[in-house]
């Protein structure tokens, strides 16, 4: 996420897991004793087999002996079904909880992360590690550790058994051992850098094909579907190519490992055979030998299938990693002064003032959005913003909303520093209404009751007469509880305005933010909302960015804003009068109305 990937070593994936598994230690400590017993049990399975042979086949007491022996088996066998299936239930149910505890983590770093960092970064990388790369985690929990743990110490107790069954016989397995041990760290280093270029190819994609997706009406308007389906293609076709050459590394190391366990059985049966036949060992020993040779050989095998679970979890790991070590730009203090509280005899609440405040953006370093800027809201005043696109209009309302922080100089509210300020509880005291606004996939009263979802019915309808909406809602199939659609798509333009405004008038909030509330409305519409906006701003600070002047003609005050500089100040008539940029923009749009 921020480039700074965890190092080998560092073991990544540990130290993202292990603090999520603390919580359940009963369950895992249940899972190691029914991993332990499955495993001892199959090695105790493999002298049941040997006295079968010796003494069932070729003992004194015959079909008795056979019989008794294959009932132990058998029950030894239930044993070890049982303690295999607890083991399956309890590390699957810790993978389950531990990935959603991680992609609860996850999503919550992501919501306290500000705006700006998603404009230098994809959404979609984040889309990817809540699914893909937590499902990787997820299922290294759910599976591949006890799986791998399991294997480990069924080789480790099989060989000890080898030794105990025929120490000659079990130095040529040994002698391989190396040969083994080899390509599994050779090919799962390469598989870990592999796996992780992998998952960055995945994130490509995605991050393509929510942003297509996401404008589906202008693709198609362009008539761009051809181009799109080819430029996720051949992001299709590198994460393919990817993919491809990390399981390359992986057939060659399977190749290796089965090569050279199962070649070390077949070496043991020959010279075990010819033991057998020289009566230095029985054919009882010989079985069990061989159960446990095999016991060792797929146990290894398991070993580096699982071991390239574990590189690309390490891979997935990194990723994660890298995205909690993302430092938000903007955090509450240590500290945080708390806002004035409002008082029924008191002055009102909502000053928000600018003084001398210089922004650079990182990716226009030259040249300031702000450029010493200093102006307030009082309490009850309205105050309008003009100026050209690129003024610094919006970049006050991120400065407002303490979305961003001053390079130098400082916003107040109510004369707390907002860095001094928790930031939820400046929003909590922030209506906005944006020009743009966001309609959630969820039904009219949640999209309203979006900013206090501890409204009232009533409350809510309330908010929806101020701002002129309640006659559409009604009108709908299900009024409030009517399905919107994904970004509000069953919405007009300026319906989607009013459920906004809606939003806003809900909260109450003592300081509005308008980013020109009514530019989609019709003139009808534009009349009622004005007059619900009018009701609002009463006693309130409003601060409003204006495209079309017209709508702001009746504000106390207009800024007029050029290249993040405060160049005018007055009246609509005293900044008509006094010519200047308000004035030639002023007879721009009226005589062009």
């Amino acid at each position: 996420m921020n480039g700074k990937p965890a190092g080998p070593g560092r073991l990544p994936a540990l130290r993202i897991m292990l603090p999520l598994l603390r919580p359940h230690a009963a369950r895992v400590a249940g899972a190691v004793l029914a991993m332990g017993t499955a495993a001892g049990l199959l090695l105790v399975l493999g002298q049941g087999l040997r006295h079968i042979v010796d003494d069932g086949f070729a003992g004194r007491d015959g079909v008795s002996s056979l019989d008794g022996h294959a009932l132990t088996v058998l029950a030894l066998v239930a044993l070890l079904a049982a303690s295999t299936a607890a083991r399956f239930y309890l590390v699957s149910w810790l993978g389950e909880r531990v990935g959603a505890a991680l992609r609860r983590q996850v999503f919550a770093h992501a919501l306290r992360l500000p705006p700006s960092h998603y404009e230098q970064h994809r959404t979609g990388d984040v889309l990817t590690l809540l699914t893909a790369d937590t499902e990787i985690l997820r299922n290294l929990v759910g599976s591949a550790v006890s799986q791998w743990l399991r294997a480990l110490v069924t080789a480790l107790g099989a060989l000890t058994m080898l030794f105990v069954t025929s120490p000659r016989l079990a130095l040529l397995v040994i002698a391989v051992t190396p040969l083994i041990v080899v390509p599994l760290v050779v090919f799962g280093r390469r598989e870990r850098r592999l796996s992780r270029v992998a998952q960055e190819r995945v994130a490509d994609l995605g991050a393509q094909a929510e942003e297509t997706l996401n404008a589906m009406a202008t693709v198609q308007a362009h008539v761009h579907e051809p181009a799109d389906l080819t430029g996720f293609t051949e992001r299709a076709e590198e994460s393919v190519a990817a993919s491809l050459a990390r399981v390359r590394v992986r057939a060659r190391l399977l190749f290796s490992i089965i090569l050279l366990g199962f070649g070390a059985i077949t070496l043991s049966l020959w010279v075990g055979g010819r033991e057998v036949l020289a009566g230095q060992l029985t054919g009882g020993q010989l079985s069990a030998f061989i159960f446990y040779a095999v016991l060792v050989a797929t146990s290894v095998t398991s070993l580096s299938e699982l071991w390239s679970e574990v590189q690309r979890a390490g891979g997935a790991a990194e990723r994660v990693h890298d995205f909690f070590e993302t430092v938000p730009a903007i955090r509450p203090p240590a500290n945080p002064r708390p806002l004035p509280v409002a008082h029924p005899k008191g002055s009102p609440i909502g000053r928000l003032a600018f003084e001398n405040v210089r922004l650079h953006y990182p990716s226009r370093p030259d040249r300031p959005a702000l450029d010493g800027v200093t102006l307030s809201v009082e309490p009850g005043e309205t105050v309008a913003l003009v100026g050209p696109s690129g003024a610094g209009k919006t970049t006050l309302f991120q400065l407002a909303l303490r979305f961003r922080d001053p390079d130098s100089g400082r916003v107040t509210l109510d004369g707390i520093d907002l860095r001094d300020a928790d930031p939820a509880a400046l929003r909590a005291r922030i209506g906005l209404v944006p020009q743009d606004p966001v309609i959630f996939g969820a039904d009219v009263r949640d999209n309203i009751r979006y900013g206090r979802p501890d409204a009232t019915e009533a409350e809510i309808r309330a908010a929806a007469e101020a701002a002129d909406a309640a006659g559409f809602i009604e009108a709908m199939p299900a009024g409030y509880g009517t399905f919107l659609g994904e970004k509000g798509v069953r919405l007009s333009g300026g319906q989607r305005q009013r459920i906004a405004i809606a939003r806003a008038v809900l909260r109450d909030p003592p300081l509005l933010l308008l980013d020109e509330a009514t530019s989609a409305l019709d003139a009808e519409s534009e009349a009622a909302v004005q007059a619900a906006l009018a009701r609002l701003s009463r006693g309130r600070a409003v601060l409003v960015i204006a495209h079309r002047l017209a709508t702001v003609r009746r504000a106390d005050r207009i800024i007029v804003l050029e290249a993040g500089r405060v160049v005018a100040e007055g009246t609509h008539d005293r900044l008509v009068e006094e010519g200047g940029l308000y004035a030639r923009l002023a007879r721009l749009q009226f005589a062009a109305g």
